[in-house]
C-alpha cells in the first residue's frame, strides 16, 4: 500500500531530508586524498548525535545479508555500487570517486539520500559517468508530478542513462519513504512492464537513486554479504533524493 503524506507530515520529512543533505554536504568537503572511509562514518554518526536524530541504516535488517548493517554510511569505492562498508584501511586516493549513501530518522519520519564525489582528477569517462547519472536524477524528479505515472520516472532516468552510453543497475531500486525506510512502491531505474505503474498522486513521497555503472550493468555481492560491485570491475555512480509529490510540482526534501 502506497502511503500519502499530510502537509504536516511533510514537514517532518523537510526537516529529516536536511539534515541528511547538512552531512552530506559536510562530507563532501571532508572526502579526499588521504581520508578513510571510517573517518566519513564517525564524522556522520557524530552529525546525528548531535542533531538528536537516529540512524537509518545502522542496525537495519537485511534478509538477503542475513544480518543488520553496522554502519550509519554506506560507502561504495569505484566498482562498488551500493552498501559498501566503511573501513579504515579503504583509504580513498586520485582517481577514485565514492558514493556516500545515507538516511537518519526524525521525529518518527526519515529521509534519505546520496551522492558521489571525485577524489582529485578523474577520467573524463568517469567525469561523463557522475555528470549524466546526475543529470538522469534531475530529469527524474522533474516527472514527478501528481497525474504521471510511476514509469515516466522510471523511463526517463532509463532513456538518459543509455542515450550518453551507460547502463542502468536493476537488482537496486529506489523506494517510496516516510515513518518506515523503504516503503511502496518500488522505483526501479528502467521500465518492466510487469513492475506495477501507479499513478503519482499529491502527498506520495518517493526516493529516487540512479545507480549507474559506466560498463555492463551485472553485479555481484561480495563475500562480505553486503557490498554489490560491478560484474566487469567498471565504476559505478549513484545518486539519491527524496521528492514529494505536490499541488506546485516536485518537492525535493533532502536540498535546500
Amino acid at each position: 500500500m502506497i502511503i500519502r503524506k499530510t502537509a504536516a507530515e511533510l514537514q517532518k520529512m523537510r526537516r529529516s531530508g536536511l539534515l541528511v543533505w547538512q552531512i552530506l554536504h559536510e562530507l563532501e568537503k571532508m572526502a579526499g586524498e588521504g581520508v578513510s572511509t571510517l573517518d566519513l562514518e564517525v564524522a556522520a554518526e557524530r552529525m546525528m548525535k548531535d542533531a538528536g536524530a537516529r540512524p537509518a541504516f545502522k542496525g537495519y535488517y537485511v534478509p538477503a545479508a542475513g544480518d543488520t548493517f553496522r554502519f550509519v554510511l554506506c560507502t561504495s569505492v569505484n566498482d562498488e555500487i551500493v552498501h559498501g562498508m566503511p573501513s579504515a584501511k579503504r583509504i580513498l586516493k586520485k582517481g577514485d570517486i565514492v558514493s556516500i549513501d545515507t538516511g537518519v530518522q526524525l521525529d518518527g519520519y526519515y529521509g534519505d539520500s546520496a551522492t558521489t564525489v571525485a577524489i582529485g582528477e578523474v577520467s573524463e569517462t568517469t567525469r561523463k559517468l557522475m555528470r549524466v547519472t546526475q543529470e538522469s536524477l534531475e530529469l527524474g524528479i522533474q516527472q514527478t508530478k501528481a497525474g504521471n505515472r510511476l514509469f515516466d520516472i522510471c523511463g526517463t532516468v532509463e532513456k538518459h542513462v543509455l542515450a550518453n552510453g551507460f547502463s542502468v543497475v536493476r537488482e537496486y531500486v529506489g523506494h517510496g519513504i516516510g515513518t518506515q525506510l523503504h516503503e511502496e512502491p518500488q522505483v526501479p531505474n528502467y521500465v518492466e512492464r510487469k513492475n506495477e505503474n501507479p499513478r503519482l498522486k499529491e502527498g506520495m513521497v518517493l526516493a529516487i537513486e540512479p545507480m549507474v555503472n559506466a560498463g555492463k550493468p551485472d553485479t555481484r555481492v561480495l563475500k562480505d554479504k553486503w557490498t554489490a560491485v560491478t560484474k566487469d570491475g567498471s565504476y559505478s555512480a549513484h545518486f539519491e533524493h527524496c521528492v514529494a509529490v505536490t499541488s506546485n510540482g516536485p518537492w525535493v526534501l533532502t536540498r535546500p
